[in-house]
């Protein structure tokens, strides 16, 4: 069939309405997929996207959220943070990352606290919190925090020697009041001989290792916030019980006579034994996600009185090879079992809780140690961690968003040693000879035509 001129320019016209038409639909698919995303996680258990928890936050934040990594060029490390918060700014869009290099700013990371390689700077809201842990839950978890607007100060009494929350010396606790303020909660120090009132704002009262005892005045003040069912942290030192004895027995708590010893401390390079080590945690919501261990140095233990109202919970135990040493320390010393030295385990903290006709609880902790919080001692072992652990039980701040790990047996493949030799076998020499085999028995049968 002959096509006339007419109907070859038709069909020319056809094709190139039809070629304008593909080039701009494939341009509108082009521009629609800046403006809207799909994605889809085919992963067991979906190990690619954030859970539903964490989704659920993240439509509750308003404000945008500023993440600054400091990490060293590390390209593995620098993709497991970048798909972190890729997996964030899925969901929310005003989430910014900023990759900082801390060999080349180390001021900054100086001023920013920054003590790990990998460690993210998360603020949200006018607040700012350190996160070293790369997973969703520990990120989830401190947007919760940040996204909490109410204010909680911790009070700490002053006025008997106790520990200063603002002071640079050795056994102050500056330092440690420093992370708190970047977790989001104020501190501040009260002296009852000049306010005799605890404010209604204190949602944790800290009382750190007083020197002199305290006026009976005090003393009901301090009982008086203890009957309204409020927190309490309470820090001894051995051979100093007498400050505190009207408080320790009021919840029903002892410190033991002497202070406690560690042979143990060897093993780890430290020649003091009055350094207290505990490697085990119970599992409490203050302790069981702690994995290093902690370093107490010259710690008090501590012992339970009869009819406690209290759920009183050991929190924090020494290992078998200690005990309290109530003679002089020098030389050789050794436990002496004619004595009122107890041997070890030692339990140098207890939790302890109790609920009233609300069913509101009451949370206080009574630890025989304060120095494991001072400036001195505050970065060994998991100290901070369990003084932070410790502060945010006792202010209620629990309720942590539990995302389970998400695993799945389809990121690893074992081949046994057979296996193995025969894949290797197969690629290097089979598969190259089948394709010359191939090949030679085509080109015999080209040729033979």
């Amino acid at each position: 069939m002959k096509i006339s001129r007419k109907a070859h320019q038709f069909i020319r016209l056809q094709n190139v309405v039809f070629t304008l038409l593909f080039l701009g639909v494939l341009g509108l698919l082009a521009w629609l997929s800046t403006q809207y995303t799909a994605q889809f996680d085919w992963t067991a258990n979906s190990r690619n996207s954030l859970s539903t928890p964490s989704i659920q936050l993240l439509k509750q934040l308003t404000h945008p959220i500023e993440v600054d990594a400091y990490a060293t060029e590390n390209d593995i490390l620098r993709q497991q943070i970048s798909e972190l918060i890729d997996k964030y700014s899925h969901h929310k869009t005003d989430i910014t990352l900023t990759l900082i290099n801390p060999d080349i700013r180390p001021d900054q990371a100086r001023e920013e606290g920054i003590t790990a390689d990998g460690e993210l700077v998360i603020r949200y809201n006018g607040k700012r919190e350190s996160l070293q842990q790369l997973n969703e839950q520990a990120f989830t978890n401190a947007l919760q925090r940040l996204a909490n607007s109410d204010q909680r100060w911790v009070v700490f009494l002053t006025g008997h020697g106790e520990r200063n929350p603002a002071g640079h010396s050795n056994y102050d606790f500056g330092l440690f009041a420093n992370e708190l303020k970047n977790k989001g909660i104020n501190s501040q120090t009260i002296n009852l001989m000049d306010t005799p009132s605890i404010p209604n704002n204190t949602s944790l009262l800290v009382i750190a290792d007083p020197q002199v005892n305290y006026l009976a005045g005090e003393i009901d003040v301090i009982k008086q916030y203890l009957a309204k069912g409020r927190a309490l942290l309470l820090l001894g030192e051995p051979n100093q019980s007498e400050p505190l004895k009207p408080l320790t027995e009021l919840l029903t708590i002892q410190l033991l006579p002497g202070t406690v010893v560690d042979a143990t401390t060897q093993v780890f390079g430290i020649d003091d034994p009055t350094f207290a080590l505990v490697t085990a945690y119970p599992n409490h919501l203050a302790t069981k996600h702690l994995k290093a261990m902690s370093l107490f140095p010259g710690a008090a233990g501590l012992s339970l009185l009869a009819n406690s109202p209290y759920q009183a919970d050991p929190l924090l135990s020494t290992l078998e090879r200690s005990w309290t040493e109530t003679g002089d320390i020098e030389g050789q010393i050794q436990f002496d079992p004619d004595t009122d030295e107890k041997q070890g385990p030692i339990t140098i903290g207890y939790a302890l809780n109790k609920k009233d006709d609300n069913t509101k609880e009451q949370r206080i902790i009574v630890l025989g140690d304060a120095d494991f919080l001072s400036n001195t001692f505050l970065g060994n072992g998991a100290n901070l961690d369990l003084g932070l652990s410790l502060i945010q039980w006792l202010n209620h701040d629990d309720s942590f968003i539990d995302i389970p790990a998400k695993t799945a047996p389809d990121t690893t493949l074992e081949i046994s040693q057979q296996w193995s030799l025969i894949f290797g076998l197969g690629f290097l020499f089979l598969l190259p000879a089948l394709f010359i085999v191939s090949g030679l028995l085509i080109w015999l049968k080209r040729k033979k035509r």
